[in-house]
């Protein structure tokens, strides 16, 4: 028979045991108080629900569990054997291995004298049918760098009224040029273009004041595995050319992988990329890092069929997706903005920008 959190209310989903009344290889009859539970709502005695040997505790005390889960096993009193008692023909190391492992005498096949079930018996036998070990869960504790970003990413959430708009770019003439670049360097010259347009995505809210920054210092997130993620920060990202953005963006996100970042490199973003495309996703609701108002997703780069004119041609096709802040920004601001950088990708000489420094 299992024993198991019982469902004391009707909204209660687990619940802590708090004390175990009877110990394993005791006798319980049914009705009488087995163990003790706490829950958020109740503290209360739960009786046993029939009569027999406590053979196995799966839950110590102090463990909180769902409603449901087995809590331990109550077996049937050990018959006796050959009109002797249990008990005279068991030892009590015996006893207490097959109690433990809610085992009957008749389980298990004895190999001593007139048959006696040895303690070597009931390991082989526990042995033959031990049940394949299943991966024990694994409690990693946050590193600074992940509670970091916890705390800052609930503030943003729960602060920020977000908003997602998304286009689709053709980049093919960003894959004409970029030789053995990837996309973001091309994405952040082309953002740093588009904000020289619309330059309130490059903007802090300040209380009751939207304050504009005239240098944009782009906030370039990083995947550090298990380790987190971390935004270093291009300074002045909007006066240098495309190769020196493309090696300070490389530059930094070596340094941070390699733990070497000063605190400088990581303070004074006033607009952050986030690129999740070498994981080929399709679109990123990204949470914006206040105070900033806007963060921009580069998500995955792939072949698709692109209409031109009335004939169909094979181009790498991406998504850009910006979640801005609606208390500082509208719905028509940030789509003229994201169509800005759609053109200017889309459009501009890429080959003669590369050439640029």
């Amino acid at each position: 028979m299992q024993v198991v959190m019982p469902q004391l209310g009707e909204t209660v989903a687990e619940g802590t045991v708090t004390a175990w009344r009877k110990k394993v290889g005791e006798h319980v009859e049914a009705g009488e108080p087995l163990f003790d539970v706490s829950t958020d709502k109740v503290e209360t005695e739960v009786p046993a629900p029939a009569s027999g040997v406590l053979s196995a505790i799966l839950v110590s005390e102090g463990t909180t569990v769902k409603v449901g889960v087995t809590l331990a096993t109550i077996g049937e009193p050990a018959p006796a054997q050959s009109g002797a008692p249990a008990e005279e023909r068991l030892s009590p190391v015996v006893r207490k291995l097959l109690a433990e492992h809610g085992l009957k005498p008749g389980d298990v096949a004895g190999t001593g004298a007139e048959g006696r079930i040895t303690r070597r018996d009931v390991l082989d036998h526990l042995d033959r049918n031990k049940p394949a070990a299943a991966a024990a869960d694994e409690r990693l504790p946050l590193n600074p760098v992940r509670k970091r970003t916890a705390e800052q990413t609930t503030a943003a959430w729960r602060s920020i009224p977000h908003v997602l708009q998304a286009v689709e770019v053709d980049f093919q003439a960003v894959e004409s040029a970029r030789g053995g670049l990837t996309w973001l360097p091309f994405v952040a010259h082309a953002v740093c273009e588009a904000i020289a347009s619309f330059p309130h995505v490059n903007a802090s809210l300040d209380g009751d004041a939207l304050v504009v920054h005239r240098r944009i210092n782009l906030g370039i997130a990083v995947d550090l595995g298990e380790g987190g993620l971390i935004v270093p920060v291009v300074k002045d990202a909007g006066v240098k050319s495309l190769p020196d953005l493309a090696r300070e963006i490389r530059a930094l996100a070596e340094s941070a992988r390699a733990r070497k970042l000063r605190p400088d490199d990581v303070t004074g973003g006033t607009y952050t990329i986030t690129n999740n495309g070498r994981f080929g996703t399709l679109l990123t609701a990204a949470i914006i890092l206040p105070p900033q108002v806007a963060i921009l997703s580069l998500d995955g780069v792939v072949k698709k069929p692109v209409a031109k004119g009335d004939s169909v041609v094979v181009h790498p096709v991406g998504v850009l997706a910006q979640s801005f802040d609606h208390r500082a920004l509208d719905g028509a601001y940030s789509a003229a903005f994201l169509r800005r950088l759609k053109e200017i990708l889309e459009g501009k000489d890429w080959t003669a920008a590369l050439g640029g420094g």
